[in-house]
């Protein structure tokens, strides 16, 4: 498809000062073709900052990110990194630490509203700090929120005072984890846009950055979110997107089950309980995905005759735009207290202490990985 800008004189954003084009309203510099001759011709996303007081998502590839992560440094910032609970190793930015030094970072960890009511939120709290640890992350403070039931942001903004003092606030994150919210609260307790931006273009912008001015002559910088391979969301078309994302609270599903036997989690992963005692297992998955439990022996066929209809989604019209299935064995030691987790998809509880041999099955390149239990 011909982009209308193409073979024009390059035209730029008035607002933020990107390159325009009108071919994906994903990336950055989005124009509709309809709105070409107005004046001044601005993108999307600044015209939704300048006429709704809103940011909208712009998302690039993981090398142009790694580019735009590594001005970070240099400047005097401060980061807020908001992840994704339901997706936390999938979401989270591995070596974020080297690319914005000593500059101090809040986590912002997003969708605690999907966690059953009961959970102990100092617990995870603990449990982010060491995941953190382990990925070498330093935060000045870890604050659990909820973009959708807007849970927790008034302390977000308390931390955002307290830490920014003259610094202009960075906001980065991976693609569906809520980014967009965050800065759109950040913008209407921060900043009088409408002055703003009907008067000026929005100084110190860079090409694929939007520079949101503050009262006080800082800035809020809103980063592209960055796709990330590994995850799930990734992968899927828009339909099938709607089934894997959890929009209400996680109904845990218990499953006592005898060595030798698997469930399917619709036709997008596969558990196999391949040897220890009878013990039970927890699933942490979207409500909209249906569970299918057989023997080991009969996965395969059972695959083969039903993927796509009764193993769905994905539906058999989209089977084929997701890579072919990989196994990871995993073993579970005697004594831990494990969960097996799928990037993008959730993740399964081993509940016991006895030991257990299993294996996942999922699109190659998806993350597939055990950890601490979170719960």
């Amino acid at each position: 498809m011909k982009d209308p800008l193409e073979g024009q004189s390059v035209k730029k954003c008035s607002g933020c000062g990107i390159e325009l084009q009108a071919l994906n309203p994903d990336l950055p510099g989005y124009i509709p073709e309809k709105s070409l001759d107005r004046e001044p011709v601005i993108c999307q996303r600044c015209f939704r900052i300048k006429n709704y007081n809103e940011a909208s998502s712009v998302t690039v590839d993981q090398d142009e990110f790694l580019r735009l992560l590594s001005q970070i440094g240099g400047k005097n910032a401060l980061v807020i990194h908001i992840v994704d609970l339901f997706d936390f190793e999938g979401s989270l930015i591995s070596g974020l630490q080297r690319f914005v030094g000593n500059n101090p970072v809040i986590l912002a960890v997003n969708k605690i509203d999907l966690l059953p009511k009961v959970s102990n939120w100092n617990k995870i709290i603990n449990w982010v700090q060491k995941q953190c640890k382990e990925q070498g992350l330093k935060t000045e403070e870890i604050i659990l929120c909820s973009a959708k039931k807007n849970q927790g942001f008034d302390r977000l903004l308390e931390a955002v005072t307290d830490y920014r003092g003259d610094r202009d606030v960075y906001v980065v994150g991976a693609t569906n984890v809520g980014k967009s919210t965050l800065i759109n609260r950040l913008i209407r307790d921060y900043s009088d846009l409408e002055q703003e931006l009907t008067v000026s273009r929005y100084p110190g912008t860079t090409l694929d950055m939007v520079s949101i001015p503050l009262d006080d002559g800082r800035h809020i910088i809103d980063t592209p979110g960055i796709m990330y391979p590994w995850r799930y969301s990734e992968l899927v078309n828009r339909k099938d997107l709607g089934a894997i994302m959890p929009e209400n609270p996680l109904k845990p599903m218990v499953y006592q089950l005898n060595e030798g036997q698997t469930l399917f989690f619709g036709g997008m992963a596969r558990f196999d309980f391949i040897q220890g005692a009878r013990q039970s297992f927890t699933c942490f998955l979207s409500s909209r995905l249906n569970i299918h439990r057989t023997k080991l022996e009969k996965a395969d066929a059972l695959y083969q005759e039903h993927a796509g209809v009764m193993l769905a989604p994905p539906d058999s019209d989209n089977l084929g735009q997701l890579p072919e299935w990989t196994r990871h064995e995993i073993r579970v030691p005697k004594g831990a207290k494990l969960d097996l987790f799928i990037s993008g998809l959730g993740w399964i509880k081993v509940n016991s202490d006895q030991g257990a041999l299993t294996a996942i099955h999922a699109p190659k390149g998806v993350k597939v990985l055990s950890r601490p239990s979170l719960i």
